[in-house]
């Protein structure tokens, strides 16, 4: 597990912030509570704040509300893809999270993979594969996993096994994300537990073991309360938690990621260290009331609103850095 030692204090003036938040994406709910979470924290800490839910007049709201600092509580796409930061970046705006370049490579798991596996990072196979292939065979031996190549949160996860009600080969009737995508991400299912390291600023902070009541760990299971257990510290072996605070903080790092990020594993138990995947790593983690980055810097002595104002310090910095 992490240790409180060496934990960042941050003193901000009082700032004028535009807290972004909604969007038309999948996410866009757990945006919105990310965002009112934020906002509510920062009014509490003397903080100005002005709320956008994020529309197509976005630039115009942001252009005349200027803000010191636009904190980003957007999920998914356009937010989380980099098109939200090459506007701001055009802008001349300071914002929180990851910049353009990191955000496009991090929401695509297949330009993770490439920017990633190559340091020795550990990910799982598989392939991208088109929606029509599916339909007249399989992509990999059973059991697999098809995912979306461009969604977070576990949206569009669909596991493939014998037993289930998808059909062999899949029907196109069978719901599922090849009913929304036309390509897709084949990856070989690995058994075991569900992971996931926080990094904040320089710094990854615990593990967290995930033990979803039923099914897996999918979107439902993520933001309904009562529907997954949270072991944290999780109780692993020391090499275990060891691998994960490190693999974390290189992923952060080979990605070029800013201000706070996510990094889930899967854990096949029986396997050791080499069981121990890296499925991705989120950019802009969720700052819900169940949200994994808050609940971590809790147990390291961090306050929701301390960890608020200690990613949009990192935010000035870089743009200090950068004028």
């Amino acid at each position: 597990m992490g240790n409180p030692e060496g934990r960042q204090e941050v003193t901000l003036p009082k700032l004028h912030v535009a807290v972004l938040m909604g969007g038309w994406s999948n996410e866009r709910p757990v945006s919105l509570m990310s965002g009112e979470g934020v906002a509510k924290a920062l009014e509490e800490r003397g903080h100005r704040v002005t709320r956008i839910d994020m529309g197509r007049d976005v630039a115009a709201r942001l252009a005349e509300t200027a803000p010191d600092v636009v904190f980003n509580a957007l999920h998914g796409t356009p937010g989380e893809d980099g098109t939200v930061q090459g506007m701001m970046d055009l802008m001349g705006l300071t914002y929180t999270h990851s910049g353009m370049v990191t955000s496009v490579i991090a929401i695509d798991k297949e330009l993770t993979k490439q920017a990633l596996v190559p340091h020795g990072i550990p990910m799982p196979g598989g392939r991208i594969v088109e929606t029509a292939e599916i339909y007249q065979r399989d992509p990999l031996e059973r059991p697999y996993v098809l995912k979306p190549v461009n969604e977070g949160s576990s949206v569009g996860v669909a596991i493939i096994t014998d037993e289930g009600n998808y059909g062999n080969p899949i029907s196109p009737d069978a719901k599922g994300p090849w009913q929304e995508f036309d390509r897709l991400l084949a990856e070989p299912f690995i058994r075991g537990r569900e992971l996931t390291t926080a990094v904040l600023g320089d710094r990854a902070l615990m593990v967290t073991e995930l033990r979803p009541k039923s099914g897996f760990y999918d979107f439902d299971a993520k933001y309904t309360e009562g529907m997954t257990e949270h072991i944290c510290p999780a109780d692993l072996p020391e090499e275990i938690t060891r691998a994960c605070l490190d693999i974390a903080l290189r992923a952060h790092r080979l990605l070029g990621c800013k201000g706070c990020s996510r990094t889930d594993f899967r854990w096949d138990d029986e396997r050791g260290l080499a069981g121990l995947f890296v499925l991705e790593t989120n950019t802009q983690p969720g700052m819900t009331p169940l949200s994994l980055v808050p609940e971590q810097a809790k147990k390291l002595g961090i306050s929701y609103g301390e960890l608020v104002e200690i990613i949009i310090a990192d935010a000035l910095a870089e743009k200090g850095k950068a004028a």
